[in-house]
């Protein structure tokens, strides 16, 4: 169909159209729409359809406006503006490579389009087509030669690949037209200097930078960076004078900044421990007060020198009364020296306060406050809970908590404790206690729910986050909202614990949802960043989005998800309608009458509470209506409901766990756990090959881990064993499993890999659920194997002994072990007095509530579960 020109008044119409869509007058710009297709001679045409599409999908009215889009389109299949409303509309629902599509098509009727082009270069962008966003951008510098943002923009391409020189050069040449007097500061300015300067570090031009920096260092606001860069080069470019005169200058403004001394130690090149100690004994001098100083030492003292570095330095922590001293020490803790240097040292302290008030009798001077042998108990605490003495912990903790028992930091350490200990719930009940003592306190609020979601109970963990989150919707929804992923992996792994796989998978989904979302966030920054001129920390956000699924939240949401994807495909969930028939075949009539009561009463109260709820959601929905109406803004596409019971149903559990396996293949390759949780999932589709990928890649990372040895032996056994192989791919897997293993023979790998580890108890672990896997008869041997606990085993910890427990009962390890896993518990009871896992039965039902009576020590532990 051809292109219908409209006459004066109509275009007139058309323009106010395009006017009100920019400025978001979508209302207005229907009435200017019908005014247009009312008048039969031009009630088929297509910019105007395509616009009232594009409007209408504004108001939320997806379908009407791809039908009137597409109605359009049909009908001016020339029309720039046709295809790129269309372009417009798919990028809406984040189709961005049909949009990419929609944008080309436009351009060819209207190559020299400045919006198209401008458009398209953000999907290009977005879609990291870099080759592809060069070339427009080139078109919009030739198109635009005098805008700024066509020379950033072409710059920024040829960064982003890394053809450093020539970004170099088109930013040097835009800078050239920047007319600026030396003495006028310009911020924006200043960040393209900065920019500049990072284009020409990274092309390993250091000598340029350098000279770069000092021309223009009177013109760049940011004197600290300058600093830095500059000391940074100097040290490259192996002029150690220059750069320590540079690092004492830094040093002075902030002698708090651990690479400044960095700096100074580069620059120096100690040639002994002796000289190194000279450096910072030097700053003790001139920043007395300072502790960074009197810390760094500590790490590469030994002996005499290190106790005496590290008696300063605790004393004047102490007296001032630090809390986070032991977390700046946690790092000396790998060498087992200096930890018992701490120990005797600080216990030495707690014992000297008590009987006079100094850190040693032999001390000549004033006496130490009160507050000292708090801090020092507080210390202690920590310490002994770190190497796993629990018991001596919460003695020390206690003593504190009886002196001052209104400090919220001593409650917290407690609470750790417990949990370290492995008894969450008194955790959770510590946690409760610490954060009653202030109850305007958000960190403690969050640090109370934690807890509480480690334990198990949610809805008070919901009710405990509700004091801070917005009025008027429930604490979750606005959680979710404010993307709180710490709640929702924690939440997930709550919900996991009790087998309630659809709301943990929920959780996961919406973890996913929110790296979509942050994914999809930066596009506004791609048009902003190019007008504020940040472009370093533009280029950062690039480079972040690209490695954003590398992030711990997701990668717990993504294990987490594809565990119990795995588990469903192993063990389905059964329906429930099914279920509920095949029960009432067997029973009276008598017993029929009564159940069929119990469930319309059951019913009519689900009823009322769903009432109350959908009038609630009803209230919400109208507020958010509102809300929405006042803000007109652009809108996405609806978003699908994620319902539990749907999720936990789904048909194929392994396709969705790869869903969340891939990104963990393409960013976190140097975690164990994703070639493994790969293998057990390509082990369920029989994918031979790609099980061997994943085996290879876990071995490059941990030859000797215990579930990649579970895994071999599996793997092994599932070759030898297949039928329906072709005859290439078991060539393949054979040739490759002698040229890695050498054995392929199932038993004899594992009784080799025993024989190796016997002294670890989860490498005999891992053994022995293979001993019965290969040969269930062996399950009186395999059993005996994972449960001994003698000490010249290594490895023993509650979440190994957890771990067998859990084991032995679900006939891991054979057919009714009853008897061996109360043992067992009973065994590992003795060792950790406090774990709610090795409690006697009965236990743990028992102390679910969170009271705020005080709590037991380990003696009463022991009693309380004797009486039970």
């Amino acid at each position: 169909m051809p292109t219908i020109t409209l006459p004066p008044k109509e275009n007139a119409l058309f323009k106010r159209i395009l006017r009100c869509y920019e400025h978001k007058q979508y209302r207005n710009g229907l009435k200017f729409c019908k005014q247009i297709l009312s008048n039969p001679k031009f009630a088929e045409h297509g910019e105007t359809l395509a616009m009232k599409g594009l409007t209408l999908n504004c108001l939320g009215k997806k379908e009407e406006a791809y039908e009137l889009v597409r109605r359009g389109l049909r009908n001016d299949l020339k029309s720039h503006v046709c295809w790129h409303v269309y372009g417009l509309l798919q990028r809406s629902d984040k189709k961005y490579d049909e949009a990419i599509k929609c944008y080309r098509n436009a351009l060819k009727w209207d190559k020299d389009n400045l919006q198209i082009l401008r458009d398209l270069s953000l999907l290009q962008i977005q879609m990291r087509d870099l080759e592809g966003y060069r070339e427009t951008r080139y078109q919009l510098l030739q198109l635009r030669p005098a805008q700024r943002a066509s020379w950033i923009g072409y710059a920024v391409a040829y960064h982003l690949l890394e053809d450093f020189e020539m970004a170099a050069k088109i930013v040097e040449e835009f800078r050239k037209t920047q007319q600026t007097s030396p003495d006028k500061v310009d911020y924006e300015y200043s960040e393209l200097l900065l920019y500049q300067n990072q284009v020409l570090r990274e092309a390993g031009l250091n000598k340029e930078a350098l000279e770069h920096l000092n021309n223009y260092e009177k013109q760049i606001c940011d004197k600290m960076a300058v600093e830095e860069t500059r000391g940074e080069l100097l040290l490259k470019l192996e002029r150690p004078k220059e750069a320590l005169e540079v690092y004492r200058r830094l040093q002075e403004r902030n002698p708090e900044n651990w690479a400044y001394y960095e700096g100074l130690e580069k620059a120096l090149k100690p040639a002994s421990k002796e000289e190194r100690l000279q450096l910072y004994e030097e700053a003790w001098i001139k920043f007395p007060k300072g502790l960074v100083p009197r810390r760094l030492p500590l790490n590469f003292l030994i002996g005499e020198k290190f106790c005496e570095c590290l008696d300063s330095y605790l004393r004047i922590n102490f007296s001032k009364g630090c809390p986070p001293v032991f977390t700046t020490l946690k790092s000396l803790y790998a060498d087992k020296e200096k930890v018992s240097v701490i120990e005797e040292l600080v216990v030495g302290y707690e014992t000297c306060l008590k009987s006079c008030r100094m850190f040693n009798q032999n001390d000549d001077g004033k006496e130490e406050p009160p507050t000292t042998l708090l801090w020092v108990q507080y210390f202690l605490a920590q310490h002994f809970d770190h190497v796993g003495q629990q018991t001596v912990a919460l003695e020390y903790i206690n003593a504190a908590i009886e002196s001052t028992p209104t400090l919220i930091e001593l409650f917290l350490i407690k609470a750790k404790i417990y949990k370290h200990a492995g008894n969450v719930k008194e955790a959770a009940r510590w946690m409760d206690e610490a954060q009653a003592l202030d109850t305007a306190d958000r960190f403690i609020n969050s640090k109370c729910a934690k807890y509480m979601l480690k334990a198990g109970l949610i809805k008070e963990a919901e009710e405990m986050c509700s004091k801070f989150t917005r009025e008027g919707t429930s604490a979750v929804d606005n959680l979710n909202e404010m993307q709180c992923m710490w709640f929702q992996t924690e939440c997930a792994l709550a919900y996991k614990a009790m087998n309630k796989f659809g709301e943990a998978l929920k959780k996961c989904h919406e973890i996913e949802r929110h790296f979509v979302e942050i994914t999809d966030d930066q596009f506004d920054f791609h048009t902003y960043c190019m007008r504020k001129m940040t472009l370093r920390s533009y280029v950062d956000l690039l480079k972040l989005e690209d490695i954003l699924r590398q992030h711990p939240f997701y990668f717990k949401a993504a294990c987490n998800a594809i565990q119990i994807y795995l588990a469903l495909h192993d063990k389905p969930l059964a329906d429930d309608s099914k279920e509920s028939q095949a029960d009432t075949e067997n029973l009276t009539d008598k017993e029929l009458k009564k159940l069929r009561n119990k469930q319309r009463r059951a019913q009519k109260k689900a009823q009322l509470e769903e009432e109350k709820k959908n009038a609630e959601k009803e209230k919400q929905l109208k507020n958010q209506k509102k809300k929405k109406e006042e803000d007109d803004e652009e809108i996405g596409g609806p978003k699908e409901e994620l319902i539990p019971d749907k999720l936990a149903k789904v048909e194929n559990p392994l396709e969705e766990a790869i869903k969340f396996l891939t990104p963990l293949k393409n960013l976190v390759r140097d975690r164990i756990e994703t070639h493994l949780l790969a293998f057990e999932i390509y082990f369920r589709k029989e994918k031979y090959l790609l099980m061997l990928q994943s085996v290879k890649r876990a071995v490059a990372i941990d030859p000797l881990n215990p579930w990649l040895h579970q895994c071999l032996v599996r793997f092994f056994k599932g070759v030898s064993e297949s039928v329906d192989l072709p005859e290439v791919v078991l060539t393949v897997l054979k040739e490759e499993i002698s040229r890695l293993f050498g054995d392929s023979n199932p038993q004899r790998f594992n009784k080799n890999y025993l024989r190796q580890h016997s002294n670890s108890i989860p490498h005999r672990l891992a053994a022995a659920k293979m001993m019965v896997y290969l040969d269930p008869s062996s399950d009186q041997m395999a059993c005996d194997l994972a449960t001994a606990l003698d000490e010249s085993l290594t490895g023993r910890s509650i979440k190994i002994c957890t771990e067998v427990l859990e084991a032995v009962r679900d006939s891991q390890l054979g057919e009714g072990q009853q008897k061996a896993a109360e043992a067992y518990r009973a065994a590992c009871h003795k060792l950790y007095p406090y774990t709610l896992a090795f409690m006697p039965p009965g236990y743990q039902d028992n102390s679910t509530a969170i009271s705020t009576n005080g709590d037991l020590s380990a003696g009463e532990h022991n009693e309380t579960a004797c009486d039970m």
